[in-house]
């Protein structure tokens, strides 16, 4: 586990290209045969990426988090990035193909992480928060998630919202979570931007073809700091700080967010007239 502390806009703005991304960008989350988990200062977000092989992962509680197993007190979002696995939870195995979703809830023990093939891996990107209470196991196809069309072609943000974790869809304590997917032709994604004063956000870029990169936005919106994002890397963004981005071929993200409601709409808008 490798710990990102939160930042304050004033420490941000003073930040080199370096340490901008050693403190906002997750870069190697994803190594087969291994698990990784970052927990953040973002509403004591953690994420993780987990890769098995040939042998399943088990997830386990370090001693950093100071409980006797993982979702003691916590909740997990899990989104297959990858090819077809299985999650097992206390003994029973939940297949997730691709960009499947499931969503477990506070005091489960026992997870295990599975790849149909070593050949072709799974690759389980996690997010989980501190959650009081215990909602249900639910599990999700792509045709169960809320799908929400924006943008359009002329101004090359044509997207699709896949909504799984949502007011009106799997319950949760706090945790937001689906995934946007861009139209072939656009690259423009969350225009135009907003902020969140109410909870924090993270987005794990996926799909973006080898040699392509997004360039992700963030900062006050009259602040504005950009990092360069390649396939199945994660960006955190502080409730103070926009999260749009572009790409140079179209791509696909995980958001997901946490803090004081769970309401989808509550943005905070900045204009583009007022970026700088």
């Amino acid at each position: 586990m490798s710990y990102r502390h939160q930042l304050s806009p004033r420490e941000t703005a003073s930040l080199r290209t370096a340490e901008l991304r050693s403190s906002f960008l997750v870069e190697n989350l994803f190594e087969p045969g291994t698990i990784r988990l970052v927990p953040t200062g973002l509403d004591r977000a953690i994420i993780g990426g987990i890769q098995p092989l040939a042998e399943p992962l088990a997830l386990l509680a370090s001693d950093d988090l100071r409980a006797d197993y993982f979702l003691q007190r916590r909740e997990l979002g899990v989104i297959n990035l990858g090819a077809p696995g299985a999650v097992q939870v206390d003994g029973e195995e939940w297949p997730l193909g691709s960009r499947e979703c499931l969503y477990i809830g506070r005091g489960r023990r026992d997870l295990s992480f599975i790849s149909a093939s070593a050949a072709a891996p799974a690759a389980f990107y996690l997010v989980s928060y501190p959650a009081h209470a215990s909602y249900p196991l639910a599990y999700a196809k792509l045709e169960d998630a809320n799908a929400v069309a924006l943008g359009n072609k002329l101004a090359a943000n044509e997207r699709t919202i896949y909504q799984y974790i949502h007011e009106g869809g799997i319950p949760s304590c706090q945790l937001v979570m689906g995934f946007t997917e861009l139209a072939p032709g656009s690259v423009w994604n969350t225009m135009p931007p907003h902020t969140h004063a109410r909870r924090s956000e993270i987005y794990c870029y996926f799909d973006i073809p080898e040699g392509d990169r997004v360039l992700h936005l963030m900062g006050e919106p009259e602040e504005t700091r950009l990092l360069w994002v390649s396939d199945r890397q994660a960006v955190l963004s502080p409730d103070w700080s926009i999260h749009s981005g572009t790409g140079t071929a179209s791509y696909s993200f995980v958001w997901a967010m946490g803090g004081e409601n769970q309401r989808f709409d509550d943005m905070d808008p900045a204009p583009l007239a007022t970026l700088r």
